[in-house]
């Protein structure tokens, strides 16, 4: 059966018809590789929407928290290795051990114009798991690194195989939950950084008590992580679907109902078309260059925490096993802010000013740990201002869903996404060139540096959103010159769902939320902030 977007347009009469109104079909089918579905309108109740949903999240949602808690064990064990032994064993001196921390971030910004393509082109059943036996892969080979040469190589292909993740995950988010629901489901895999940072902490110390005559701790580390990412691939192969047309989670007849409620998006269902005139429509959007500064400056901090938060903490006066457990309550704190902050974001329908709140706790940490000295009686001051870092996780998922559910079409959300993480990739690379390990344990330059990308970040979020008001304005006078209602409301933000065939009156113009079209190309479009 030939897999195939859901937004293909059948023609009828000269009359475009999306293919999920396609009139005389009295059940869901497909027809000669083209998905087929309803008689007429499809109406969805809130029980049906809840169900598909429920649904949803037993399958996608899980292959997605899981796979993203692996990329992230895998990518952040690199700290934890470093406070048992694996500066000293490997003779890494200098920037050395900042250049293997960066480099994977190198390799991530080498193959995003090539990973926007892949995302489009390749059904995410092959993808995800061919990049998840990849850097499983890397992550083996590891194990067996002794050098700088082979450490710096092999994180080279362990950023290589991660490239893709952020912008694939959020598109696959995007194309299964309407705009109201997916700060929650960013957030629930996005959470899985906390996890990851407080499993990965438990795994150090575990490892780090094992004396082995032939491995090093650090060696145990990277082995077991990276066997448990390789056996996951068969059980992600078996159970991903690419599209909701050939989900097997969902029922014949739930299917056009399930493509019905994401209608309120206006961002399409997925397509492997990749459209040129998309690329060059991103290239040319201001909002476009503001999420990647966005980007850049969290993903600064993000790296310095990853890279460096263990030696900051054993800077503290800790060994090696206190410190490794003392990460486990800011993967905590990390879990919840996400969560919360996100559960925020659905709440008040808002993510702009949610996310100049987390900057205020970091900004306080910062500035606490280059003020504040570093002699026993601030200890408890210190911990609570590394703990403060761990808030700026909480506006990834943030931007990551203010970003998708500001961009339609799908060659353009990949491009978009692949952009953003472009972006990431520089921030992840600039962040542990920051603090060298001559600046022990005060690391002043660094967190100084730090501060003012998070300083820069505050005024980012405030230029995107009013970038986004005037791009709401300029779409309202494009709604009264085509005949339409000028506000039309925006179900896709409604918590409660709405279905938009019993909201007479709320699209004034052709039914176009499954096409393929971008933000600039539907009138229709809202922007939200």
């Amino acid at each position: 059966m030939a897999d195939v977007s859901i937004s293909n347009v059948a023609e009828k009469n000269g009359i475009a018809y999306d293919l999920v109104n396609v009139p005389h079909m009295n059940h869901a089918q497909h027809k000669h590789g083209k998905y087929v579905v309803g008689e007429g309108r499809v109406h969805v109740s809130a029980e049906d929407n809840n169900r598909i949903l429920r649904a949803t999240d037993k399958t996608i949602l899980m292959i997605l928290i899981w796979v993203y808690f692996l990329q992230i064990l895998d990518k952040s064990v690199l700290g934890y290795s470093s406070i048992f032994g694996l500066q000293k064993e490997a003779n890494l001196s200098g920037y050395q051990y900042s250049f293997v921390g960066s480099i994977s971030a190198v390799a991530q910004l080498a193959l995003q114009p090539l990973s926007a393509f892949l995302i489009v082109r390749v059904p995410v059943r092959i993808l995800m798991p061919a990049l998840l036996l990849g850097w499983g892969t890397a992550q083996c080979a590891m194990a067996a690194c002794t050098n700088y040469q082979s450490l710096l190589a092999t994180r080279f292909f362990l950023g290589l195989f991660e490239a893709a993740n952020i912008p694939l995950f959020s598109i696959v988010t995007s194309l299964w939950y309407r705009r109201s629901e997916q700060p929650m489901r960013i957030a629930a895999w996005y959470g899985a950084n906390g996890a990851a940072t407080i499993i990965g902490s438990v795994l150090a110390y575990g490892f780090g008590h094992i004396k082995s005559s032939s491995l090093y701790s650090y060696q145990l580390i990277f082995l077991f992580v990276g066997l448990v990412t390789v056996v996951t691939v068969p059980f992600v192969y078996w159970k991903m679907d690419n599209t909701i047309a050939l989900a097997r989670f969902i029922c014949d007849e739930d299917k056009p109902k399930a493509i019905q409620r994401l209608r309120a998006n206006q961002t399409g269902t997925g397509t492997n078309e990749f459209k040129w005139r998309q690329v060059f429509e991103a290239a040319l959007e201001c909002k476009t260059y503001l999420w990647i500064l966005m980007s850049f400056f969290l993903n600064v901090g993000a790296s310095v925490s990853n890279t460096f938060g263990p030696l900051i903490l054993s800077g503290l006066g800790f060994d090696a096993y206190t410190t490794s457990l003392l990460n486990v309550p800011f993967g905590a704190v990390q879990l919840m802010v996400i969560l919360l902050s996100s559960y925020a974001a659905y709440k008040f329908r808002t993510k702009s000013i949610i996310l100049t709140v987390l900057v205020l706790p970091v900004v306080a940490g910062l500035v606490m740990l280059y003020a504040l000295g570093r002699d026993h009686s601030e200890l408890a001051a210190l911990i609570v201002a590394y703990y403060f870092l761990a808030c700026l996780f909480g506006g990834i998922p943030l931007i990551a869903s203010w970003m998708i559910g500001n961009t339609a079409g799908q060659t353009k959300k990949s491009v978009v996404m692949s952009a953003y993480n472009a972006g990431a990739s520089v921030g992840n690379f600039v962040g542990p060139l920051l603090f060298n390990a001559s600046e022990n344990p005060t690391y002043y330059p660094g967190l100084r540096a730090t501060l003012g990308f998070f300083v820069a970040f505050a005024i980012v979020i405030g230029l995107q959103v009013l970038n986004l008001m005037s791009l709401n304005k300029a779409n309202r006078a494009r709604r009264v010159r085509n005949g339409k209602p000028a506000d039309p409301r925006d179900l896709s933000m409604v918590n409660k769902y709405v279905d938009t065939e019993s909201d007479h009156g709320q699209q004034g113009g052709p039914r176009i939320g499954t096409h393929d079209l971008t933000d600039a190309e539907n009138d229709e479009f809202i922007f939200i902030y």
